[in-house]
């Protein structure tokens, strides 16, 4: 990787870090004809790094063909215009393929998702990701990192083997455990991207990151892009204000567990006309009663 590609991809992951859903047809299927409106929309509204298959996109409940399909769909709308993250994961000679794939038809980066597997152990969870790096060196990798027990030490040791693992989404809920992390890690050394979205997003501002993920933005992109605004200049009670807006969304998307965080988003879209709520097992339809309150909401915020 160049050094100006490089500085260009860690600008991307600097912003906010969209995570499209991945619209069904009533049969099941992909709905490309919704995606795409999906995508352009994003883009329109000023979003400028993508993440295709990302939770919110339903990564896990994907076939191998879908995510392809998901991946190069979003390249292809992406143009010039926006970034592309492209989301991998499972084992290992899947989650290579995956990146090789994205790096070809192409994707910048690739996001890899957390490891599932009951047993982690440090120093395989820097094997996992180091064998994925290894594969595409010309690709920014950004681990998706959700586990609290890992130390910064272990991702410095991962990136000393790999250069190119340039950015981090941080998912633990614990802004005093970020703000310790990235220093142990290298504060300056990486991208550090708040990825609990927009309700963690102030305080982990605060700690060092530079961005932060959404699935938010899929509805209200002018409302996300507000509160990077306000965060980049450092005015809190501005991207307070935000935090405030869309608090209640967010409660909702993360109850019992985020059992509703893609059901959430899919049914601000239906309210809005754009997609169909369908989401996949072992994801769950909202329950009628939820439904207004999702479509008030969502209806009440600017594009």
């Amino acid at each position: 990787m160049t050094a100006a590609a490089c500085e260009t991809q860690r600008a991307a992951l600097a912003d906010v870090v969209a995570i499209p859903v991945t619209p069904f047809t009533a049969g099941g299927a992909l709905d490309t004809d919704a995606h795409r409106t999906l995508l352009r929309r994003l883009l329109d509204g000023g979003v400028r790094t993508l993440t295709p298959n990302g939770n919110t996109g339903e990564f896990y409940a994907l076939t191998p063909d879908e995510r392809r399909a998901v991946t190069e769909l979003t390249v292809e709308e992406a143009g010039e215009r926006a970034t592309v993250l492209a989301g991998i994961g499972h084992d290992i000679p899947t989650a290579v393929a995956s990146a090789r794939h994205a790096r070809d038809v192409g994707a910048q980066l690739v996001m890899v998702h957390q490891p599932v597997h009951p047993y982690v152990s440090a120093g395989g969870w820097v094997d996992y990701h180091r064998a994925i790096a290894e594969a595409v060196p010309e690709l920014g990798v950004v681990p998706y990192l959700r586990n609290a027990a890992l130390s910064g030490r272990r991702l410095a040791e991962l990136a000393d083997a790999c250069p190119n693992v340039i950015g981090v989404k941080y998912a633990v809920p614990d802004a005093a455990r970020f703000a310790a992390f990235a220093r142990d890690a290298g504060l300056d050394r990486f991208v550090w991207i708040a990825g609990l979205a927009e309700p963690y997003a102030p305080s982990y501002f605060s700690a060092g990151a530079t961005g932060f993920t959404s699935g938010l933005v899929n509805v209200a992109p002018a409302v996300s892009l507000n509160m990077l605004e306000a965060l980049r200049a450092g005015d809190y009670p501005a991207a307070m204000k935000v935090w405030e807006q869309i608090r209640r969304f967010e409660e909702l998307r993360g109850a019992n567990g985020s059992a509703d965080n893609v059901t959430v988003v899919k049914e601000a879209l239906a309210a809005l006309g754009l997609c169909r709520r369908d989401v996949r097992p072992p994801s769950r339809p909202l329950p009628e009663v939820a439904r207004a309150e999702v479509a008030a909401m969502a209806a009440g915020w600017p594009v």
